[in-house]
């Protein structure tokens, strides 16, 4: 049992991190039907803007957060504004190069600014502790990106369902051509939408930080992905499927090599599984646990 409660919570920080980062996606999905293949790589920035503060500035922890969830949220409103606004009206295969390569500038301008070397995440930003509770080890870091991450995602539920803007949004998402003809500034919630999902990313970026110490310019890549996949499996466009595909995809990596050996499954194949399992779900379920199949009238 307390092997098990142990793998629960390992596995429940990290389900954490991939759901705030799921966020975002399914966001701006949402809102533009737009998959921004650089919030990885924008998750990436988060987690160096951290850096940035502690290191630079010496600021404690909540304002390391604050000012990196700020300015990564200026950075995806900037990158809206930019590189995709005024490809609103094009086909999406050039909106999805167009990430793609935000994504690749991302990466390779930070790796000329900070080398091809990984960098060490400072480890006085959270001074670690660990509490034994009947044989089960937890540490402050733990509670703290569980707890973090769930207030952000009430916070952002509370938004999206209980304000004008979450109305906005939500509206947009149905019938983007009709919300201006109410009066609603277009503009003004999809750069809503990029500022709360950009910022979500970048929380998200200072707890993998503190959780796993070690960065580099590509650290986006494989995170993204795996968010991404976890956003889908939810249902991308709904912000629930996004924390419970993030959830979901959090168990599967952990307990999958925790009792893997039990049945002959090796710890490598903790990827495969993952993926096959979440397969087998997309198959059942094309949409996804809390997607709705979208109709159109031609």
């Amino acid at each position: 049992m307390e092997f098990f409660v142990q793998q629960f919570l390992n596995a429940l920080q990290l389900g954490s991190l991939y759901a705030l980062i799921a966020l975002g996606y399914s966001m701006v999905y949402g809102v533009l039907l737009l998959i921004n293949f650089a919030h990885g790589d924008i998750f990436m920035m988060g987690a160096f803007f951290g850096v940035f503060g502690s290191i630079t500035l010496g600021l404690p922890f909540v304002p390391t957060l604050l000012l990196s969830m700020i300015l990564t949220g200026l950075l995806g409103v900037t990158i809206e504004r930019v590189a995709y606004k005024p490809l609103r009206q094009a086909s999406r295969l050039s909106v999805v190069i167009t990430a793609l390569g935000v994504g690749l500038l991302l990466e390779n301008g930070l790796l000329a600014l900070t080398g091809a070397n990984p960098r060490s995440y400072p480890q006085d930003l959270v001074t670690t502790k660990v509490y034994d509770l009947g044989g089960v080890s937890i540490s402050n870091v733990k509670i703290i990106i569980i707890v973090l991450a769930a207030l952000l995602f009430a916070g952002l539920y509370t938004i999206v369902q209980r304000t004008k803007w979450g109305m906005a949004m939500r509206a947009i998402s149905y019938d983007k051509f009709a919300v201006p003809l109410m009066g609603v500034s277009q503009d003004q919630v999809i750069s809503l939408t990029f500022l709360l999902g950009t910022s979500l990313a970048a929380a998200g970026g200072i707890l993998w930080g503190v959780a796993f110490p070690v960065l580099n310019p590509y650290m986006g890549l494989r995170v993204g992905w795996k968010a991404f996949i976890a956003a889908v499996v939810g249902g991308i466009g709904d912000i629930r499927g996004a924390a419970v595909g993030g959830l979901l995809l959090g168990f599967i990596e952990i307990f999958v090599p925790a009792y893997g050996k039990s049945i002959g499954i090796s710890s490598t194949w903790r990827d495969p599984v993952a993926f096959g399992l979440l397969l087998i779900i997309l198959v059942v379920r094309p949409t996804g646990l809390f997607g709705v199949a979208r109709r159109q009238k031609v």
